[in-house]
């Protein structure tokens, strides 16, 4: 397409790389000491990391210099990979099983996890599928049934590993998509309440999950069980202060918050650098967010506005689920915090997602 070209926005960049560099300390400090007890090695998940953030930082340059369009054409077959691989991970002997989820798939010494892939593939052909049927997103059987559909089918493959985190973050990306799109509200009343029957439903299928949720509603009923980690989270955050121990001076690391490194990192965040350093990191997001709205709003196609939004929300709704169970403003569930949680599928994915709404924005008019 004969669109200008310029360079990428710049204040992105800086933000992601703050946010990534802040990520690799932060992982450091946090799994240090659990990492010297199981593998001798305190270094063990930092090393990794570092790695993941290296194909993860080449795969950004790669993104972001691949006109943004050019995966218009390729979506639907990307998508069909990312549900075959959905359906890999289900087999036993291939699929890795970790607390409980059958979500990994093995390659040599490093996983894969097919979840994470599947919500850029599905921002992608649905961000196409609106801008080619936007006129009938209004209607329910041409527009929104069809884009439903293929989100509940997604969301289905998910739940089976099960991981209700991961499909819950890509559900509302979509929805957000949808809303964005021009989607009645009427039916997003009617959606919304499909979406809490179905929701609770789900809580009251497995007994692990309705522990959560009374242990969200008062972790002191069972802190030594369902409570333990946001009970051990609050811990952490509370000593923290103003200013915070000092970084590398958390007490919650040493064995009493499980896996720190994950998806309680900002716990750790908090016990040691404090409100500001907490604040300083949801300051950052909110960067983050703003520059992908704009960016949004200058694409200079409809393709490109919709796939913008559905990377933007993806972030901040991962962003929002993560740190409201850290500090237990929502049910624990297993989601990362981008850039700054361990783990290669989702610091490698993030990266990438950055990557094209960097190569929109050479395109934006911001």
């Amino acid at each position: 397409m004969p669109f200008k070209k310029s360079t990428p926005d710049f204040i992105l960049m800086i933000v992601t790389f703050t946010l990534l560099a802040l990520g690799l300390i932060m992982v450091y400090s946090a799994s240090a000491v659990w990492a010297n007890y199981k593998f001798n090695d305190s270094f063990f998940f930092a090393k990794r990391q570092l790695l993941f953030a290296g194909l993860g930082f080449a795969a950004m340059f790669l993104m972001m210099n691949i006109d943004y369009w050019s995966w218009r054409k390729w979506a639907k077959p990307i998508l069909l990979i990312c549900f075959l691989l959905l359906l890999v991970v289900l087999i036993p002997g291939v699929g890795m099983e970790r607390n409980g989820s059958r979500s990994w798939i093995g390659v040599g010494a490093f996983s894969i996890q097919p979840s994470e892939f599947i919500k850029i593939a599905l921002i992608s052909f649905l961000a196409k599928f609106l801008s080619e049927n936007q006129r009938h997103i209004t209607t329910v059987k041409k527009g929104l049934l069809p884009s439903l559909a293929l989100v509940f089918f997604a969301f289905g493959l998910i739940m089976l590993q099960p991981d209700l985190g991961t499909g819950t973050v890509m559900a509302g990306t979509c929805v957000v998509m949808l809303f964005i799109a021009g989607a009645r509200i009427s039916h997003f009343v009617f959606l919304g309440l499909m979406g809490l029957a179905g929701f609770v439903a789900l809580i009251m299928s497995a007994p692990y999950r309705m522990a959560r949720i009374t242990s969200f509603l008062d972790p002191w009923q069972d802190p030594l069980n369902s409570g333990f980690q946001i009970i051990q989270s609050l811990y952490a955050i509370g000593p923290g202060g103003l200013f915070g121990l000092g970084l590398g001076q958390s007490r919650q690391k040493f064995f009493y918050l499980p896996e720190p490194q994950t998806d309680f990192i900002f716990a750790v965040l908090s016990e040691e650098l404090g409100f500001i350093g907490g604040s300083f990191v949801i300051l950052l997001f909110a960067l983050l967010l703003w520059r992908g709205i704009k960016i949004a709003l200058g694409a200079p196609d409809l393709y490109g506005s919709f796939l913008a939004v559905g990377i933007i929300s993806m972030i901040a709704i991962q962003v929002m689920i993560n740190i409201g169970v850290v500090t237990g403003l929502m049910p624990v569930t297993g989601i990362t915090l981008p850039f700054l949680s361990y783990g290669g599928s989702s610091l490698t994915i993030m990266l990438m997602a950055v990557g094209v709404l960097l190569n929109i924005s050479r395109y934006a008019r911001i």
